[in-house]
């Protein structure tokens, strides 16, 4: 054993490490993406890591894995869950043989989400048992908890970190690598009647999940994770509890230090302890449930109180005592639970501030903005200067850096649902009316993950759309991971390259055309010429992420003498390096990349400087 400082992502990695994992798949996305980077860095060298083309696939190749008996990973964020639903679902009623922990990330808030959903209820929904860590410490241990109980019932297990714990840090305790667990998985034992399935298994399989699940509750009900922390101090007698999980344990007990009432800490949220639960209730009069997202836990002990005729008023996020949606925190912990416990009460509640002076200042807002020098800016600004005058015209975004072409003065992003979606939503939009000029904007890296097949249909169906792809080569958004375009696997092997103009040209299109985005003369009457094509059509945007592949120009300088103020620069492109100077225009030198899009769209030629090496 030795002693690390580690962010929660990477005691998670390492605790699967430990725990002996075989392989290990996924699709990046924040809050989740440092848990596979750290296995692929810390792989002791016997570890399968692949970043997969997205959570569908990752999940279908660690599902592979475990019925050959390896032990497996599969992490992805909880709208990642949406997109590997299908095979989850399917593998529940089949089944496992070396223990499969799926991780998902949860991010109340959300912080850098489409939803707010709560994987602890997609569990039950889909009857699939959950652990909810609540601290970084407890992550490292009850991943390797987590595969032990997976192997021993044959299931596919969540393990459901949220945010604060994926990217909160502490100093822990590991094993080394020579105190990892070694599995040595058996292999694919051909089996129809158990690995194929069909009705009839299902009907068989579901009545033993619906068994296995009321074991796993009392299993769970003596899992010393799920704790009663005993009232103390003021509230030694006190007739109140909280029931609470995850993080918000922690914010629970910084609110009120050592003087709290009784507290259940529930770790494994579905199948809900009901035994553990009872004995919590046992003397209670009142629960309050301070919980992230759904109200879970309030719906689990207001079913047992009513099971078993108990006279405790369970209150929480459907009582209104707790905020029913958004990220909780110490702040909002602490006035729930003094609320709670009363005037007279709250007194014990620690950490509330007594003077105005006390509270901290709120925070500036700053919203998100495209890097100084993104290509993505040129791209947006290329097609909406092409698109100058005309009356209807469709914007259909996608998930990634570019959904930021939605901000001013841009504002290039007219729709944004899910990964892949744009494809698609500018294809009903044409349906409904046909002369709508539509664009679909999408990344290199979501064409791969879920857009090819939109594609495909868009282009089968015979309609009309121009398919916007946004190649920065890289995964940039969520950290620059590797995919199938950039001829590299997260192992660091080097692959043939999958190109999208050969994958577009095979689906049929006959008009792909690759440009630089930052060359606007050459792009602007092309972009023109080939949105007046009919049928699916394809423009590449090919230039690199500012971020990973930094240039050695120069910077672009205003001249003040020339300058006359129009802020044209300003007012069209809205990058954060270009500010105003008094009345003049004034670009700031430690942001600016000297892309040169700004010296293009200056009317009088103020600006110049900057330049790309190629």
């Amino acid at each position: 054993m030795h002693r690390e400082f580690l962010m929660g992502n990477e005691a998670i990695a390492l605790g699967a490490l430990a725990a002996g994992v075989n392989v290990a798949a996924g699709y990046p996305g924040t809050p989740s993406t440092e848990i596979l980077e750290t296995v692929a860095k810390r792989n002791p060298g016997d570890v399968k890591v692949e970043w997969s083309v997205n959570e569908k696939a990752g999940m279908e190749v660690a599902a592979g894995a475990a019925i050959s008996g390896a032990r497996t990973l599969v992490t992805m964020k909880q709208v990642g869950l949406n997109v590997a639903a299908d095979p989850l679902m399917s593998l529940e009623y089949i089944g496992v043989k070396g223990g499969m922990v799926v991780v998902v990330a949860d991010d109340p808030g959300p912080i850098s989400s489409q939803t707010e959903q709560d994987t602890r209820t997609f569990g039950m929904f889909s009857k699939v048992p959950v652990f909810d860590p609540s601290s970084v410490h407890e992550a490292y241990e009850m991943i390797q908890e987590a595969f032990e109980f997976s192997e021993r019932y044959g299931t596919p297990v969540f393990f459901r970190p949220t945010t604060r714990i994926d990217h909160g840090y502490e100093s822990i305790d590991v094993k080394d690598p020579g105190e990892y667990k070694k599995n040595d998985p058996e292999g694919f034992v051909k089996d129809s009647s158990r690995w194929v399935i069909f009705p009839r298994l299902s009907v068989k399989n579901h009545a033993l999940i619906e068994k296995r699940n009321q074991e796993l509750s009392l299993v769970f009900s003596g899992y010393r994770r799920n704790e009663i922390l005993a009232g103390a101090g003021n509230y030694a007698d006190c007739r109140r509890g909280i029931a609470t999980q995850g993080i918000n344990f922690s914010y629970a007990m910084d609110a009120m230090g050592a003087d709290h009432p009784k507290i259940f800490r529930v770790a494994t949220p579905f199948p809900f302890p009901e035994q553990k639960a009872l004995e919590f209730l046992e003397g209670l009069d009142e629960v309050l449930c301070v919980e992230e997202l759904d109200p879970v836990i309030e719906r689990a002990l207001t079913f047992v109180c009513g099971k078993y005729h108990l006279p405790v008023k369970i209150r929480g996020k459907m009582t209104g005592d707790v905020k029913p949606s958004g990220e909780n925190s110490v702040d909002s912990v602490r006035e729930s639970i003094a609320s709670f416990l009363g005037t007279a009460e709250s007194a014990g509640v620690a950490g509330s501030p007594e003077h105005e002076s006390d509270v901290c200042p709120k925070l500036p807002v700053r919203p998100p903005v495209l890097c100084a020098g993104c290509p993505h800016r040129a791209s947006f600004y290329a097609v909406k200067m092409a698109m100058e005058g005309v009356k209807k015209t469709l914007f259909a975004g996608d998930i990634g850096c570019y959904t930021l072409g939605n901000a001013a003065p841009l504002d290039m992003t007219d729709t944004c649902l899910c990964m892949g979606a744009g494809i698609n939503m500018a294809q009903g939009v044409v349906r409904v009316d046909p002369e709508v000029k539509a664009f679909a904007f999408v990344g290199d890296s979501t064409f791969f993950a879920s857009g090819i097949t939109g594609v495909i249909n868009a282009f089968y169906n015979q309609d009309s759309m121009t398919l916007v792809i946004l190649d920065n080569s890289t995964t940039a958004m969520t950290g620059h991971q590797p995919h199938p375009g950039t001829g590299r696997t997260l192992m660091g092997d080097v692959v043939e390259a999958v190109r999208i103009d050969e994958v577009l040209r095979g689906i049929g299109l006959t008009t792909v055309e690759t440009m630089d985005p930052l060359d606007l003369k050459t792009c602007i009457p092309e972009i023109r010429r080939i949105a007046d094509e009919p049928g699916v059509k394809a423009i590449i945007f090919k230039s690199p992420c500012i971020v990973r592949f930094k240039p050695k120009s120069g910077k672009s300088k205003v001249d003040p003498d020339k300058c006359i103020g129009c802020k044209k620069c300003i007012r069209e492109l809205g990058c954060p390096a270009l500010v105003l100077d008094g009345d003049k225009a004034f670009i700031d030198p430690s942001q600016c990349t000297g892309c040169t899009l700004c010296e293009q769209i200056c009317p009088v030629g103020a600006i110049a400087g900057g330049g790309r090496n190629e």
